[in-house]
Protein backbone atom coordinates (compact mmCIF):
# COMPACT_ATOMS: atom_id res chain seq x y z
CA UNK A 1 0.00 0.00 0.00
CA UNK A 2 2.93 2.44 0.61
CA UNK A 3 4.28 1.99 -2.13
CA UNK A 4 0.91 1.97 -4.29
CA UNK A 5 0.56 5.68 -2.45
CA UNK A 6 3.90 6.98 -2.87
CA UNK A 7 3.65 5.92 -6.89
CA UNK A 8 0.57 7.52 -7.39
CA UNK A 9 1.54 10.21 -5.26
CA UNK A 10 4.75 10.67 -7.64
CA UNK A 11 2.69 10.37 -10.97
CA UNK A 12 0.95 13.36 -10.23
CA UNK A 13 3.93 15.41 -10.70
CA UNK A 14 4.05 14.49 -13.91
CA UNK A 15 3.84 17.44 -15.76
CA UNK A 16 1.04 17.17 -18.34
CA UNK A 17 -0.80 15.72 -15.15
CA UNK A 18 0.46 19.37 -13.56
CA UNK A 19 -0.72 21.51 -16.81
CA UNK A 20 -3.88 20.19 -17.06
CA UNK A 21 -4.71 20.16 -13.58
CA UNK A 22 -4.01 24.29 -13.49
CA UNK A 23 -6.06 24.34 -16.77
CA UNK A 24 -9.42 22.59 -15.57
CA UNK A 25 -9.25 24.41 -12.07
CA UNK A 26 -8.71 28.10 -14.04
CA UNK A 27 -11.46 26.86 -16.78
CA UNK A 28 -13.61 25.88 -13.62
CA UNK A 29 -13.44 29.17 -11.80
CA UNK A 30 -14.06 30.75 -15.05
CA UNK A 31 -17.32 28.28 -16.02
CA UNK A 32 -18.57 28.75 -12.34
CA UNK A 33 -18.42 32.66 -11.68
CA UNK A 34 -20.35 33.13 -15.08
CA UNK A 35 -23.93 32.59 -13.94
CA UNK A 36 -26.05 30.05 -15.52
CA UNK A 37 -22.82 28.00 -16.72
CA UNK A 38 -22.10 26.10 -13.81
CA UNK A 39 -19.24 22.78 -13.27
CA UNK A 40 -21.65 20.54 -14.89
CA UNK A 41 -21.63 22.57 -18.03
CA UNK A 42 -17.91 23.10 -17.55
CA UNK A 43 -16.96 19.09 -17.11
CA UNK A 44 -19.93 18.44 -20.15
CA UNK A 45 -17.72 20.65 -21.95
CA UNK A 46 -14.40 19.80 -21.20
CA UNK A 47 -15.17 15.67 -21.35
CA UNK A 48 -14.37 15.62 -25.06
CA UNK A 49 -10.96 16.59 -24.44
CA UNK A 50 -10.08 13.70 -22.24
CA UNK A 51 -10.82 11.00 -24.57
CA UNK A 52 -7.08 11.45 -26.03
CA UNK A 53 -5.44 11.47 -22.93
CA UNK A 54 -4.07 8.87 -20.46
CA UNK A 55 -7.51 7.69 -17.47
CA UNK A 56 -5.26 9.33 -15.06
CA UNK A 57 -4.57 12.81 -16.48
CA UNK A 58 -8.56 13.07 -18.00
CA UNK A 59 -9.58 12.39 -14.86
CA UNK A 60 -7.57 15.14 -13.12
CA UNK A 61 -8.94 17.59 -15.72
CA UNK A 62 -12.63 16.96 -15.05
CA UNK A 63 -12.12 17.22 -11.11
CA UNK A 64 -10.19 20.36 -11.65
CA UNK A 65 -13.08 21.71 -13.23
CA UNK A 66 -15.39 20.43 -10.77
CA UNK A 67 -13.84 21.91 -7.86
CA UNK A 68 -12.80 24.96 -9.66
CA UNK A 69 -16.51 25.51 -10.94
CA UNK A 70 -17.72 24.92 -7.50
CA UNK A 71 -15.83 27.73 -5.92
CA UNK A 72 -16.28 29.39 -9.10
CA UNK A 73 -19.68 30.43 -8.40
CA UNK A 74 -19.34 32.38 -5.20
CA UNK A 75 -17.52 34.75 -7.07
CA UNK A 76 -20.82 36.20 -9.18
CA UNK A 77 -23.07 35.38 -6.05
CA UNK A 78 -20.92 37.94 -4.06
CA UNK A 79 -19.86 40.45 -5.96
CA UNK A 80 -23.22 40.79 -7.63
CA UNK A 81 -26.00 39.15 -6.31
CA UNK A 82 -26.25 36.05 -8.78
CA UNK A 83 -24.69 32.80 -7.73
CA UNK A 84 -22.95 31.32 -10.69
CA UNK A 85 -23.82 27.58 -9.68
CA UNK A 86 -26.93 26.62 -7.90
CA UNK A 87 -24.71 25.37 -5.07
CA UNK A 88 -23.58 29.07 -4.23
CA UNK A 89 -27.39 30.15 -3.48
CA UNK A 90 -27.08 29.76 0.24
CA UNK A 91 -23.31 32.17 -0.62
CA UNK A 92 -25.46 34.94 -1.76
CA UNK A 93 -27.39 35.59 1.68
CA UNK A 94 -24.48 37.07 3.46
CA UNK A 95 -21.56 37.42 0.46
CA UNK A 96 -23.44 40.34 -1.37
CA UNK A 97 -24.26 42.20 2.04
CA UNK A 98 -20.13 41.85 2.53
CA UNK A 99 -19.52 43.18 -0.87
CA UNK A 100 -21.99 46.25 -0.56
CA UNK A 101 -20.41 47.17 2.90
CA UNK A 102 -17.33 47.19 1.08
CA UNK A 103 -15.85 43.80 2.17
CA UNK A 104 -15.96 41.84 -1.09
CA UNK A 105 -12.20 41.15 -1.31
CA UNK A 106 -12.90 39.48 2.60
CA UNK A 107 -15.80 37.93 1.56
CA UNK A 108 -14.16 36.73 -1.78
CA UNK A 109 -11.33 35.18 0.47
CA UNK A 110 -13.39 33.48 2.99
CA UNK A 111 -15.22 31.61 0.58
CA UNK A 112 -11.51 30.01 -0.90
CA UNK A 113 -10.56 29.16 2.46
CA UNK A 114 -12.80 27.73 3.62
CA UNK A 115 -13.81 26.00 0.12
CA UNK A 116 -9.83 24.53 -0.33
CA UNK A 117 -10.30 23.70 3.47
CA UNK A 118 -13.52 21.51 2.79
CA UNK A 119 -12.25 20.24 -0.44
CA UNK A 120 -9.16 18.78 1.37
CA UNK A 121 -11.24 17.25 4.33
CA UNK A 122 -13.33 15.50 1.51
CA UNK A 123 -10.47 14.03 -0.05
CA UNK A 124 -8.80 12.87 2.99
CA UNK A 125 -12.32 11.17 4.07
CA UNK A 126 -12.28 9.61 0.08
CA UNK A 127 -8.76 8.17 0.54
CA UNK A 128 -9.34 6.64 4.12
CA UNK A 129 -13.25 5.20 3.16
CA UNK A 130 -12.99 4.35 -0.21
CA UNK A 131 -10.67 1.27 0.00
CA UNK A 132 -12.84 -0.15 2.63
CA UNK A 133 -15.95 0.03 0.38
CA UNK A 134 -13.88 -1.30 -1.99
CA UNK A 135 -12.84 -4.56 -0.09
CA UNK A 136 -16.81 -4.55 0.73
CA UNK A 137 -17.82 -4.41 -2.75
CA UNK A 138 -15.43 -7.33 -4.66
CA UNK A 139 -18.40 -9.89 -3.05
CA UNK A 140 -20.94 -7.87 -5.63
CA UNK A 141 -22.44 -10.69 -8.38
CA UNK A 142 -24.17 -9.67 -11.33
CA UNK A 143 -27.36 -9.26 -8.42
CA UNK A 144 -25.89 -7.20 -6.83
CA UNK A 145 -24.80 -4.73 -9.11
CA UNK A 146 -28.15 -4.92 -10.65
CA UNK A 147 -29.32 -3.77 -7.32
CA UNK A 148 -26.77 -1.22 -6.93
CA UNK A 149 -28.11 0.12 -10.31
CA UNK A 150 -31.29 0.28 -9.03
CA UNK A 151 -31.01 2.17 -5.35
CA UNK A 152 -29.21 4.38 -8.13
CA UNK A 153 -32.21 4.91 -10.37
CA UNK A 154 -34.44 5.04 -7.26
CA UNK A 155 -32.69 8.66 -6.64
CA UNK A 156 -34.81 9.31 -9.17
CA UNK A 157 -37.43 10.36 -6.79
CA UNK A 158 -35.17 12.49 -4.73
CA UNK A 159 -33.67 14.56 -7.54
CA UNK A 160 -37.33 15.41 -9.22
CA UNK A 161 -37.89 18.20 -7.63
CA UNK A 162 -41.71 19.57 -7.39
CA UNK A 163 -43.12 16.38 -9.12
CA UNK A 164 -42.03 13.20 -8.96
CA UNK A 165 -43.84 11.60 -11.57
CA UNK A 166 -42.24 13.73 -14.41
CA UNK A 167 -39.37 12.78 -12.67
CA UNK A 168 -39.80 8.95 -13.26
CA UNK A 169 -41.11 9.81 -16.64
CA UNK A 170 -37.72 11.72 -17.87
CA UNK A 171 -35.99 8.35 -15.96
CA UNK A 172 -37.57 6.10 -18.31
CA UNK A 173 -37.22 8.21 -20.93
CA UNK A 174 -33.47 8.11 -20.17
CA UNK A 175 -33.97 4.23 -20.00
CA UNK A 176 -35.01 4.04 -23.40
CA UNK A 177 -32.32 5.95 -24.68
CA UNK A 178 -29.78 3.51 -22.98
CA UNK A 179 -31.64 0.35 -25.10
CA UNK A 180 -31.08 2.30 -28.51
CA UNK A 181 -28.59 0.11 -30.29
CA UNK A 182 -27.12 -3.96 -30.20
CA UNK A 183 -28.49 -5.92 -27.67
CA UNK A 184 -25.75 -6.78 -25.51
CA UNK A 185 -26.49 -10.42 -25.07
CA UNK A 186 -28.49 -11.59 -28.29
CA UNK A 187 -26.57 -9.12 -30.57
CA UNK A 188 -29.97 -7.89 -32.46
CA UNK A 189 -30.71 -4.10 -32.93
CA UNK A 190 -33.34 -2.59 -31.48
CA UNK A 191 -34.76 0.57 -31.81
CA UNK A 192 -32.27 1.74 -34.58
CA UNK A 193 -34.60 2.07 -37.24
CA UNK A 194 -32.32 0.61 -39.57
CA UNK A 195 -29.76 3.70 -39.07
CA UNK A 196 -26.15 2.54 -39.52
CA UNK A 197 -25.48 5.38 -36.51
CA UNK A 198 -27.41 4.23 -34.12
CA UNK A 199 -26.88 0.99 -34.12
CA UNK A 200 -23.94 1.78 -32.36
CA UNK A 201 -26.02 3.23 -29.56
CA UNK A 202 -25.87 6.30 -28.01
CA UNK A 203 -22.66 8.24 -27.60
CA UNK A 204 -22.59 9.83 -24.14
CA UNK A 205 -20.62 12.92 -25.39
CA UNK A 206 -23.08 14.03 -27.40
CA UNK A 207 -25.94 13.23 -25.05
CA UNK A 208 -23.77 14.76 -22.36
CA UNK A 209 -23.19 18.32 -24.06
CA UNK A 210 -26.26 18.56 -25.64
CA UNK A 211 -28.84 18.39 -22.36
CA UNK A 212 -26.41 19.96 -20.18
CA UNK A 213 -24.26 22.47 -22.49
CA UNK A 214 -26.29 23.71 -25.50
CA UNK A 215 -29.17 24.05 -23.53
CA UNK A 216 -27.76 26.30 -21.44
CA UNK A 217 -26.13 28.10 -24.07
CA UNK A 218 -29.67 28.49 -25.36
CA UNK A 219 -31.29 30.02 -22.09
CA UNK A 220 -28.15 32.35 -21.62
CA UNK A 221 -28.86 33.41 -25.73
CA UNK A 222 -32.68 34.88 -24.08
CA UNK A 223 -30.84 37.45 -22.26
CA UNK A 224 -27.40 38.51 -24.26
CA UNK A 225 -28.86 41.26 -25.08
CA UNK A 226 -29.86 42.94 -21.97
CA UNK A 227 -28.06 45.60 -19.87
CA UNK A 228 -25.88 44.19 -17.03
CA UNK A 229 -26.57 45.45 -13.47
CA UNK A 230 -23.75 48.24 -12.53
CA UNK A 231 -21.35 46.33 -10.14
CA UNK A 232 -20.21 46.86 -6.96
CA UNK A 233 -16.83 48.71 -5.74
CA UNK A 234 -14.19 46.15 -5.26
CA UNK A 235 -11.80 46.87 -2.81
CA UNK A 236 -8.91 44.10 -2.41
CA UNK A 237 -9.26 43.84 1.70
CA UNK A 238 -6.85 40.94 2.34
CA UNK A 239 -8.15 38.36 5.30
CA UNK A 240 -6.48 37.91 8.28
CA UNK A 241 -5.70 34.21 9.56
CA UNK A 242 -7.13 35.38 12.81
CA UNK A 243 -9.96 36.02 11.18
CA UNK A 244 -10.16 32.88 9.59
CA UNK A 245 -8.60 30.45 12.39
CA UNK A 246 -11.80 32.32 14.31
CA UNK A 247 -14.38 29.94 12.02
CA UNK A 248 -12.51 27.09 11.71
CA UNK A 249 -14.80 25.53 14.10
CA UNK A 250 -17.68 25.86 11.61
CA UNK A 251 -15.86 25.32 8.28
CA UNK A 252 -14.45 21.91 9.57
CA UNK A 253 -18.82 20.98 10.58
CA UNK A 254 -19.78 22.51 7.59
CA UNK A 255 -17.01 20.21 6.04
CA UNK A 256 -18.24 17.38 7.60
CA UNK A 257 -21.98 17.80 6.41
CA UNK A 258 -20.75 18.11 3.00
CA UNK A 259 -19.08 15.33 3.34
CA UNK A 260 -21.80 13.82 4.48
CA UNK A 261 -23.99 14.69 2.17
CA UNK A 262 -22.33 14.29 -0.88
CA UNK A 263 -21.40 10.42 -0.60
CA UNK A 264 -25.26 9.95 -0.52
CA UNK A 265 -25.84 9.29 -4.58
CA UNK A 266 -28.44 12.35 -5.89
CA UNK A 267 -27.91 14.74 -3.33
CA UNK A 268 -25.73 17.39 -4.70
CA UNK A 269 -23.50 20.26 -3.07
CA UNK A 270 -26.82 22.71 -3.03
CA UNK A 271 -28.68 20.78 -0.09
CA UNK A 272 -25.14 20.40 1.44
CA UNK A 273 -24.29 24.45 1.27
CA UNK A 274 -28.12 25.35 2.64
CA UNK A 275 -27.85 22.63 5.44
CA UNK A 276 -24.64 23.70 6.33
CA UNK A 277 -25.38 27.42 6.74
CA UNK A 278 -28.57 25.84 8.31
CA UNK A 279 -26.86 24.69 10.95
CA UNK A 280 -23.85 27.27 11.00
CA UNK A 281 -26.65 29.52 11.84
CA UNK A 282 -28.65 27.70 14.49
CA UNK A 283 -25.05 26.83 16.81
CA UNK A 284 -23.76 30.73 15.99
CA UNK A 285 -23.68 32.91 19.21
CA UNK A 286 -24.33 36.64 16.37
CA UNK A 287 -27.19 35.36 14.87
CA UNK A 288 -28.50 38.44 13.78
CA UNK A 289 -25.58 38.89 11.54
CA UNK A 290 -26.45 36.24 9.62
CA UNK A 291 -28.35 37.46 6.05
CA UNK A 292 -26.93 41.02 6.42
CA UNK A 293 -23.41 40.39 5.65
CA UNK A 294 -21.72 37.32 8.21
CA UNK A 295 -18.70 36.32 7.32
CA UNK A 296 -19.41 33.21 8.81
CA UNK A 297 -21.60 32.64 6.93
CA UNK A 298 -20.02 32.51 4.16
CA UNK A 299 -17.57 30.39 5.49
CA UNK A 300 -20.12 27.56 6.15
CA UNK A 301 -22.38 27.97 2.67
CA UNK A 302 -18.75 27.40 0.77
CA UNK A 303 -17.64 24.52 3.04
CA UNK A 304 -20.95 22.77 2.59
CA UNK A 305 -20.60 22.67 -0.66
CA UNK A 306 -16.85 22.05 -1.55
CA UNK A 307 -16.86 19.18 0.76
CA UNK A 308 -19.27 17.13 -1.36
CA UNK A 309 -16.19 17.54 -4.66
CA UNK A 310 -14.24 14.18 -2.78
CA UNK A 311 -17.17 12.36 -1.26
CA UNK A 312 -19.56 12.14 -4.81
CA UNK A 313 -16.24 10.47 -5.93
CA UNK A 314 -17.17 6.99 -3.19
CA UNK A 315 -20.05 6.11 -4.38
CA UNK A 316 -19.02 6.34 -8.15
CA UNK A 317 -15.36 5.15 -7.74
CA UNK A 318 -16.19 1.91 -5.70
CA UNK A 319 -19.95 1.07 -6.50
CA UNK A 320 -20.40 2.73 -9.91
CA UNK A 321 -22.99 5.18 -8.92
CA UNK A 322 -22.55 8.66 -9.30
CA UNK A 323 -23.11 10.99 -6.24
CA UNK A 324 -24.47 14.12 -8.17
CA UNK A 325 -24.35 15.35 -12.19
CA UNK A 326 -20.68 16.24 -12.61
CA UNK A 327 -20.12 12.65 -11.29
CA UNK A 328 -22.12 11.37 -13.54
CA UNK A 329 -20.37 12.81 -16.47
CA UNK A 330 -17.20 11.63 -15.08
CA UNK A 331 -18.66 7.98 -14.70
CA UNK A 332 -19.16 8.84 -18.75
CA UNK A 333 -15.25 9.62 -18.60
CA UNK A 334 -14.32 6.67 -17.03
CA UNK A 335 -16.07 4.18 -19.13
CA UNK A 336 -14.86 6.23 -22.81
CA UNK A 337 -11.38 5.36 -21.07
CA UNK A 338 -12.01 1.42 -20.97
CA UNK A 339 -12.38 1.89 -17.02
CA UNK A 340 -15.74 0.42 -14.97
CA UNK A 341 -16.06 1.95 -12.08
CA UNK A 342 -16.70 -0.67 -8.98
CA UNK A 343 -14.88 -2.46 -7.17
CA UNK A 344 -13.07 -4.01 -10.20
CA UNK A 345 -11.27 -0.68 -10.45
CA UNK A 346 -9.10 -1.22 -7.23
CA UNK A 347 -8.33 -4.11 -8.00
CA UNK A 348 -7.53 -3.80 -11.97
CA UNK A 349 -6.27 -0.09 -12.01
CA UNK A 350 -5.04 0.82 -8.55
CA UNK A 351 -2.85 2.46 -9.77
CA UNK A 352 -5.32 5.42 -11.84
CA UNK A 353 -7.65 5.00 -8.57
CA UNK A 354 -4.99 6.22 -6.11
CA UNK A 355 -3.76 8.76 -8.39
CA UNK A 356 -7.26 10.26 -8.72
CA UNK A 357 -7.70 9.84 -5.12
CA UNK A 358 -4.29 12.08 -4.07
CA UNK A 359 -4.80 14.30 -7.12
CA UNK A 360 -7.87 15.57 -5.53
CA UNK A 361 -5.75 16.80 -2.59
CA UNK A 362 -3.06 18.58 -5.02
CA UNK A 363 -6.32 20.41 -7.18
CA UNK A 364 -7.04 21.62 -4.07
CA UNK A 365 -4.09 23.32 -3.34
CA UNK A 366 -3.72 24.47 -6.80
CA UNK A 367 -7.43 26.05 -6.63
CA UNK A 368 -6.04 28.30 -3.15
CA UNK A 369 -2.79 29.45 -4.66
CA UNK A 370 -4.59 30.22 -8.17
CA UNK A 371 -7.60 32.17 -6.10
CA UNK A 372 -5.21 33.99 -4.08
CA UNK A 373 -3.50 35.10 -7.51
CA UNK A 374 -6.62 35.85 -9.54
CA UNK A 375 -9.18 37.36 -7.11
CA UNK A 376 -8.30 40.74 -8.15
CA UNK A 377 -9.50 39.75 -11.88
CA UNK A 378 -12.48 38.30 -10.60
CA UNK A 379 -15.02 41.13 -11.19
CA UNK A 380 -13.60 41.67 -14.82
CA UNK A 381 -14.47 37.54 -15.80
CA UNK A 382 -18.05 37.89 -14.57
CA UNK A 383 -18.25 41.38 -17.10
CA UNK A 384 -17.54 39.27 -19.88
CA UNK A 385 -19.92 40.11 -22.75
CA UNK A 386 -22.40 36.85 -23.09
CA UNK A 387 -22.60 37.52 -26.72
CA UNK A 388 -19.13 37.05 -27.25
CA UNK A 389 -18.38 34.18 -24.89
CA UNK A 390 -21.96 32.05 -26.34
CA UNK A 391 -20.44 31.69 -29.42
CA UNK A 392 -17.43 30.12 -28.52
CA UNK A 393 -19.11 28.17 -26.38
CA UNK A 394 -21.47 26.59 -28.97
CA UNK A 395 -18.30 26.38 -31.35
CA UNK A 396 -16.58 24.16 -28.95
CA UNK A 397 -19.87 22.11 -28.35
CA UNK A 398 -20.32 21.46 -32.01
CA UNK A 399 -16.35 20.49 -32.32
CA UNK A 400 -16.31 17.76 -29.21
CA UNK A 401 -19.68 16.23 -30.88
CA UNK A 402 -18.35 15.68 -33.79
CA UNK A 403 -14.60 14.65 -32.55
CA UNK A 404 -16.26 11.75 -31.25
CA UNK A 405 -17.08 9.60 -33.96
CA UNK A 406 -16.05 12.27 -36.32
CA UNK A 407 -19.69 12.35 -37.97
CA UNK A 408 -22.64 15.18 -38.02
CA UNK A 409 -24.85 12.60 -36.86
CA UNK A 410 -23.31 12.94 -33.22
CA UNK A 411 -24.01 16.43 -34.08
CA UNK A 412 -27.27 16.29 -35.06
CA UNK A 413 -28.04 14.22 -32.13
CA UNK A 414 -26.33 16.76 -29.72
CA UNK A 415 -28.95 19.18 -30.68
CA UNK A 416 -31.54 17.08 -30.38
CA UNK A 417 -30.82 15.98 -26.55
CA UNK A 418 -30.41 19.99 -26.17
CA UNK A 419 -33.58 20.60 -27.46
CA UNK A 420 -34.79 18.31 -24.45
CA UNK A 421 -32.76 19.96 -22.47
CA UNK A 422 -33.98 23.30 -22.86
CA UNK A 423 -37.83 22.67 -23.84
CA UNK A 424 -38.28 19.88 -20.73
CA UNK A 425 -37.60 21.88 -17.61
CA UNK A 426 -39.79 24.41 -19.01
CA UNK A 427 -42.65 22.00 -18.82
CA UNK A 428 -41.42 20.67 -15.52
CA UNK A 429 -39.37 17.75 -16.15
CA UNK A 430 -36.15 18.05 -14.71
CA UNK A 431 -33.11 16.52 -16.62
CA UNK A 432 -31.43 14.72 -14.25
CA UNK A 433 -33.46 11.78 -13.93
CA UNK A 434 -32.70 11.48 -17.67
CA UNK A 435 -29.02 11.23 -16.91
CA UNK A 436 -29.50 8.69 -14.11
CA UNK A 437 -31.54 6.59 -16.61
CA UNK A 438 -29.10 7.17 -19.49
CA UNK A 439 -25.98 6.42 -17.17
CA UNK A 440 -27.14 3.57 -15.46
CA UNK A 441 -29.70 1.80 -17.63
CA UNK A 442 -27.30 -0.27 -19.10
CA UNK A 443 -25.51 -0.75 -16.59
CA UNK A 444 -28.97 -2.41 -14.63
CA UNK A 445 -29.98 -3.81 -18.02
CA UNK A 446 -26.80 -6.17 -18.50
CA UNK A 447 -26.31 -7.26 -14.63
CA UNK A 448 -30.16 -8.05 -14.54
CA UNK A 449 -29.63 -10.67 -17.43
CA UNK A 450 -26.86 -12.22 -16.54
CA UNK A 451 -28.34 -12.56 -13.12
CA UNK A 452 -31.35 -14.62 -14.43
CA UNK A 453 -29.00 -16.42 -16.87
CA UNK A 454 -27.35 -17.65 -13.56
CA UNK A 455 -29.78 -18.33 -11.78
CA UNK A 456 -31.78 -20.40 -14.58
CA UNK A 457 -34.50 -17.41 -15.13
CA UNK A 458 -35.44 -17.86 -11.28
CA UNK A 459 -35.99 -14.73 -9.66
CA UNK A 460 -35.60 -14.93 -6.52
CA UNK A 461 -31.68 -14.53 -7.01
CA UNK A 462 -32.29 -10.67 -6.00
CA UNK A 463 -33.60 -11.51 -2.62
CA UNK A 464 -31.95 -14.88 -1.51
CA UNK A 465 -28.38 -13.07 -1.58
CA UNK A 466 -28.04 -10.52 1.50
CA UNK A 467 -26.13 -7.63 -0.32
CA UNK A 468 -28.87 -7.19 -2.94
CA UNK A 469 -31.48 -7.74 -0.99
CA UNK A 470 -30.05 -5.22 1.31
CA UNK A 471 -30.16 -2.50 -1.63
CA UNK A 472 -33.34 -3.46 -2.78
CA UNK A 473 -34.90 -2.40 0.43
CA UNK A 474 -32.86 0.22 0.42
CA UNK A 475 -34.11 1.39 -3.29
CA UNK A 476 -37.68 0.67 -2.25
CA UNK A 477 -37.25 3.48 1.16
CA UNK A 478 -35.28 5.89 -1.08
CA UNK A 479 -38.24 5.88 -3.77
CA UNK A 480 -40.73 5.76 -0.93
CA UNK A 481 -39.06 8.64 1.24
CA UNK A 482 -39.79 11.72 -1.19
CA UNK A 483 -43.46 10.30 -1.00
CA UNK A 484 -43.72 10.28 2.61
CA UNK A 485 -41.64 13.44 3.36
CA UNK A 486 -44.48 15.83 3.67
CA UNK A 487 -45.91 13.69 6.57
CA UNK A 488 -43.11 14.19 8.54
CA UNK A 489 -42.30 17.58 7.43
CA UNK A 490 -45.78 18.85 8.83
CA UNK A 491 -45.58 17.30 12.32
CA UNK A 492 -42.15 18.83 12.92
CA UNK A 493 -42.40 22.13 14.75
CA UNK A 494 -39.50 24.47 13.78
CA UNK A 495 -39.43 27.68 16.27
CA UNK A 496 -37.93 31.24 16.11
CA UNK A 497 -35.76 32.27 13.18
CA UNK A 498 -35.08 28.64 12.38
CA UNK A 499 -38.37 28.77 10.35
CA UNK A 500 -37.09 31.64 8.29
CA UNK A 501 -33.44 29.72 6.96
CA UNK A 502 -35.29 26.77 6.63
CA UNK A 503 -37.47 28.35 4.17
Amino acid sequence: MADLLMNSFVSIFQLDNILFIFLGVATGIIFGSLPGLTATVGVALMLPLTFGLPPTTGMLLLLAVYCGGIYGGSISAILISAPGTPASAATVLDGYHLAKQGKAGIALRMALFASVTAGIFSALILLMIGPQIAKFALNFGPAEFFALALFGLTMIASVSGKSIIKGVIMGFLGLYVSTIGIDPIDGIPRVSFNNQYLMGGISLIPALVGLFAISEIMKRAQTAHLPRDEQNKYEDVKLPFSTAKKYIKTILKSSGIGTFVGSIPGTGAAIASFLSYNEAHRSTENKKAFGKGSVEGVAAAEAGNNGVTGATLIPLLTLGIPGDTVTAVMLGALMMQGLTPGPQLFTDYPEVVYSIMIGLLFVNIVLFIQGQWAIRLFVKVTAVPVNVLLPILLSLCFIGAYGVNNTLFDVKLMMVFGLIGYFMPKLGFPITPMLLGIVLGPIAENSFRQALLLSGGNWMIFLTKPIAAIFILLAVFSFLLPLLKPYFTNKVPIEGEEEDVLK
